[in-house]
């Protein structure tokens, strides 16, 4: 999955803290305040947030799955707050909260 950045100019300046830090002339905090600077942020999302993203896409929790590349009972799960997504699953989660289900299909 590719970053999201916050813009293009964000974009440039963060490939550039990871050439240096790749090349050994940044260290890893560092590039963790780039991070924060230049990508966009991935928060928690409540259940019923959840619910919400998928009920204003039209979507059924299987169409959902499918866009998120999860099963249907694992939306299932999040809906009802048994667990929570993680990883790419809330990464994409976030995308489709801000540009839709369109944003990842």
């Amino acid at each position: 999955m590719s970053k999201q950045y916050r813009s293009e100019a964000l974009a440039a300046v963060h490939e550039t803290a990871l050439g240096l830090h790749e090349s050994g002339s940044m260290d890893k905090q560092t590039l963790k305040v780039f991070d924060e600077m230049c990508l966009t942020p991935v928060e928690q999302l409540t259940p019923d947030q959840i619910r919400q993203i998928r009920l204003r896409e039209k979507a059924s929790q299987a169409v959902f799955a499918r866009y998120l590349n999860v099963t249907t009972g694992l939306v299932s799960q999040w809906e009802r707050g048994q667990k929570h997504p993680r990883g790419a699953s809330l990464k994409l989660l976030t995308l489709v909260a801000k540009k839709g289900l369109q944003a990842v299909a």
